[in-house]
């Protein structure tokens, strides 16, 4: 094996002390002096504990390689090391056959992006060699001919590719985060095997590509989760080189990832996670943030670069403030994923990297383990409960047989499993609505839901890398829902490469044809709205959204009233002059590959062929056996039908799989014609509700009054929940409620005579609002600063000031009725 002599790796060569050390620059990857030399040497005990304390964060710790899952896993990782060494081929250009990095016209083209893509893969491979050679149980655990084949690999990709003289080209995450997360893991697991010249030109290079100025602002590709990668790289670089400077960097900047934001990327006061400045991001890149501090934590918790920032309790609050409640039954709920959600199967490598939202969620479960450990005992406990709880209920997709889940997770997630001490925690009930990116969820004894819409600060939907080239109306008022024991793989089972794009469940949508990625690259497109958002006191909402079609004339207004049983879903206002139909979709259900479930319409069992279609007039109620129950008050036409869908994952996302799936959907929407004016809808979806429970709601016809559904304000009554909620698209009067200007307003009466009187601004518009309930009260018992003054008597009159700046958070005021 023969090395290529850099400068660098000569400077550090020629110092015998350097050479014993290991160390060879300093942070700014200058020539040690003999001061520096002196203090690394004092400090060569410490980045010995952090780069063995790193060994054992990303190999594991605590299981047995005798016991299962980890005997399979582990005998399948050196199986798979084993063909990846037989398949290494350093050539020009390439390192494996089929990851071709030369770039022949090198520039940031999709193209190009593919390429930078195969250099960070090559790197990822290394890595799972690194980690055969390393782990116990492999096979190939510390096997000279494999060492001698990541070495190979090392100093061919160094020599090649990624060296300080060299540009990078493509995806700038490749050279940045990717590639050196993974040579800088390989340095660590690989420590005593390297040399010191070895060592000192990889360095180099990711000195090059990562130089102290990629976290010298808080902007760009440097925030959140981005940010928390770079710091990882810095903070191994610093550990492997024995640069404190490096560590201390790192460290430091990490400070503007705790605090909350008002914009842009992080974490907002009422729980959302914005990546990429537009998107909704929880479950994806919220899940590497998460993962990565908690990492950064262990790593240096205890050392002299400890994370002392008090601002890291924000990270800690965030668990259940943030990623809780976007966690089901150990799924993490595809709004707040992104594109990740066309990440199914891959064209290759697929077992290693296929994905859902159950795939996905159960790292943030082990993240959240890994995190508990640096947080209160009191934190750590109730965390531990949690994970418990949600791993005992995956019962679709246990995490302890995630295949794509790593040793080190589940050795965390199997600790919490065995551990007597920790007790399971329920699900909680209650609804989060999540203002600043334009998400809600509602959770409900058996069941949970999710809405996702957008406006002028969140995106319709994000494209990029060739990934979810078809999510164009993932924003336009989607509304997921799952069972506590039913339906938990509804969108993990082939459903987004299989669904009709167009025919979402809750969303409106013009027919228009749209392209590939229509809209533009990351979160590029946006609304041009204001009226977004709602009014919850913490167990019911009022929730509206005020719709323009992407890339289409389309305009609605949609609200969702979300209850202890049902959710009422209204649209009004529904034009468009694009030429076609435009369709509101009641529901949309993935029933597998066979799709034998019931379908009972009024009463009647319909066929349950494929295909078959029906105009179904005067309809009253449905129910989807296994699912839920339909109500459609006052009678509806519906349009129904069974589809046997073909799809291919790579019809999604550019990376993907070219295999053809076939999945049975069944479809419930409402027709509009083509070039509608001032169209409308109304429905309930009652999930897990029985035939007997549908039909029974249907028949209590003053159960719900729609007080309106218009272009103007929408708004319902359920008197025997003493529930009132209305969206003043425009002041008005609505019932007992006027308002002068644009609102949300929420009502629940309770049986004590109190009842609390939520308000919000979601257009962040209103200066002033009077608001009026023609409804005896005797007393205001609490309110706002922003209540000016409140008159009470034979009606009440709220006056408010400014709401503008209440980021449409809403506005609680409890009174005595009477």
């Amino acid at each position: 094996m023969t090395t290529r002599w850099s400068r660098r790796g000569f400077l550090a060569a020629s110092s015998g002390t350097a050479l014993a050390l290991g160390v060879h620059t300093t942070a700014d990857a200058t020539p040690l002096t003999s001061t520096d030399i002196t203090e690394t040497s004092e400090a060569a005990d410490e980045f010995a504990t952090l780069r063995a304390k790193w060994r054992t964060l990303i190999l594991g710790e605590g299981f047995s390689p005798t016991a299962e899952p980890f005997t399979s896993r582990l005998t399948e990782l050196g199986t798979t090391a084993d063909q990846l060494r037989s398949t290494m081929a350093p050539t020009s250009g390439s390192l494996w056959p089929d990851l071709v990095y030369a770039d022949p016209e090198p520039d940031t083209d999709q193209e190009s992006y593919g390429y930078s893509g195969n250099l960070n893969t090559s790197y990822t491979r290394l890595g799972t060699l690194a980690q055969a050679y390393s782990q116990q149980g492999t096979g190939l655990t510390g096997d000279t001919g494999l060492r001698d084949t990541i070495l190979t690999g090392l100093d061919h990709l160094y020599s090649e590719v990624y060296n300080e003289n060299l540009a990078r080209y493509g995806n700038w995450y490749s050279w940045q985060i990717g590639a050196p997360q993974a040579l800088l893991d390989v340095c660590v697991l690989m420590y005593d095997q390297l040399s010191a010249m070895q060592i000192a030109d990889y360095l180099a290079a990711v000195d090059h590509f990562v130089p102290d100025s990629a976290v010298s602002s808080y902007s760009g590709t440097s925030t959140g989760a981005n940010r928390v990668d770079l710091c990882r790289v810095l903070a191994l670089r610093g550990a492997v080189g024995a640069s404190a400077a490096k560590i201390v960097l790192a460290r430091d900047a990490l400070t503007p990832v705790f605090p909350y934001v008002s914009s842009g990327d992080g974490l907002y006061t009422d729980g959302s996670f914005i990546q990429h400045t537009t998107v909704p991001y929880t479950g994806s890149y919220g899940s590497v943030m998460l993962g990565g501090l908690g990492m950064l934590f262990a790593l240096l918790a205890g050392s002299t670069w400890a994370v002392t920032d008090s601002n890291r309790q924000i990270v800690f609050d965030a668990v259940e403030n943030a990623w809780a409640p976007f966690l089901y039954n150990g799924l993490v709920m595809d709004g707040v994923s992104g594109r990740a959600i066309s990440r199914g199967l891959s064209a290759s490598d697929a077992k290693q990297i296929q994905q859902d939202d159950h795939l996905r969620g159960h790292p943030i479960l082990a993240s959240i383990v890994l995190l508990g450990q640096g947080a209160s005992s009191a934190e750590n406990a109730r965390w531990r409960g949690l994970v418990k709880g949600w791993m005992q209920r995956d019962y679709y997709s246990p995490p302890m047989s995630n295949p794509s889940l790593g040793l080190t997770s589940l050795a965390r997630l199997k600790g919490v499993q065995d551990d007597t001490t920790a007790s399971a925690i329920a699900e909680p009930t209650g609804h989060r609505l999540f203002t600043q990116m334009s998400r809600a969820t509602h959770r409900r004894p058996g069941w949970a839901a999710s809405i996702s819409m957008s406006d002028r600060r969140i995106t319709y939907y994000e494209t990029g890398n060739g990934e979810n080239l078809h999510g164009w109306h993932t924003g336009s008022g989607m509304l997921y829902w799952w069972g506590d024991t039913f339906c938990n793989g509804q969108y993990s089972d082939a459903f987004w490469p299989t669904v009709d794009p167009y025919r979402l469940p809750g969303i409106t949508a013009s027919r228009k044809v749209l392209a590939d990625a229509a809209g533009g690259d990351w979160g590029a497109s946006l609304p041009d709205v204001n009226w977004v958002g709602g009014a919850t006191d913490g167990q019911r909402a009022a929730i509206g959204q005020y719709l323009k079609g992407l890339q289409s004339t389309l305009l609605a207004k949609k609200s969702w009233f979300c209850l202890d049983d049902s959710i009422v879903c209204l649209g009004a206002g529904i034009t468009c002059t694009d030429g076609t139909t435009v369709e509101s979709t009641v529901e949309n259900r993935n029933l597998g590959p066979t799709g034998t479930t019931t379908f009972t319409v009024d009463g009647t069992a319909k066929p349950t062929t494929y295909p078959w279609s029906e105009t179904l007039t005067g309809t009253e109620w449905a129910h989807i056996g296994g699912h839920g129950g339909y109500v459609f008050p006052g009678g509806a036409t519906v349009t129904a039908l069974r589809a046997a869908r073909d799809g291919k994952w790579s019809d999604i996302n550019k990376g993907g799989a070219t295999t053809v799936l076939n999945r049975k959907y069944l479809t419930m929407y409402v027709d509009h014609g083509t070039d509608p004016t001032n169209a409308t809808y109304a429905y309930l979806l009652m999930p897990g509700a029985t035939v007997a429970q549908t039909q029974t709601r249907a028949a209590a016809t003053s159960w719900l009054t729609i007080l309106a559904n218009t272009d103007s304000q929408q708004g319902v009554s359920v008197p025997s929940l003493g529930f009132t909620g209305v969206n003043f698209w425009f002041g008005g009067t609505v019932g007992d409620l006027t308002a002068s200007s644009p609102c949300c307003v929420m009502i629940t009466e309770k049986s004590d005579d109190t009842a609390v009187v939520c308000v919000s601004d979601p257009m962040r518009m209103q200066t002033s609002l009077t608001l009026t309930w023609n409804k005896a009260v005797s007393s205001v018992i609490s309110k706002p600063s922003t209540v000016t003054s409140a008159t009470t008597g034979s009606s009440l009159q709220l006056t408010f000031g400014n709401l503008s700046t209440t980021a449409g958070v809403t506005q609680k005021i409890t009174v005595k009725l009477g």
